[in-house]
């Protein structure tokens, strides 16, 4: 079950611009939503994202305003892009780009969404693995 639905987006594009850039297909709407989602959670992976965005059968403990805003922007902007349109691509590209920035600070932390519950992962429940971390200072060129 996704978190926003079909309605939810005539908050932002009107039902006759929607029809428009999809169609009448109302697959190409979910196909967004879903893509909006999978977005969302790539920045939101230290919360506890079954509360956030459901499981798939059921809906989320968490009725969080603003999260149902951002992935509302995000599949308008999936929608626009997919069109092709060049009305008002700057406004939908700003959007995006806002959530995305604001995704980004909830992801490291600089900003807190409130309510949202934190992933219980423990560390002892992330396999061992091989990888190995390795940086290095810029190399420096000198001249004398």
């Amino acid at each position: 079950m996704p978190l926003i639905s079909t309605e939810d987006l005539t908050g932002i594009l009107y039902p006759e611009i929607l029809d428009e850039l999809t169609r009448g297909d109302d697959t190409t709407i979910q196909h967004a939503i879903a893509a909006a989602e999978r977005e969302a959670k790539m920045y939101l992976g230290r919360y506890d994202l079954e509360q956030l965005f459901g499981d798939g059968h059921s809906s989320p403990a968490i009725d969080d305003e603003h999260l149902k805003r951002m992935i509302m922007h995000i599949a308008c902007w999936h929608l626009i892009h997919l069109s092709g349109i060049a009305g008002d691509y700057t406004r939908f590209r700003t959007a995006y780009k806002d959530t995305l920035e604001t995704l980004r600070l909830i992801m490291t932390g600089q900003a807190q969404p409130d309510g949202w519950p934190l992933t219980t992962t423990d560390i002892t429940d992330i396999p061992p693995g091989n990888n190995i971390s390795w940086n290095s200072n810029k190399r420096r060129s000198n001249f004398y």
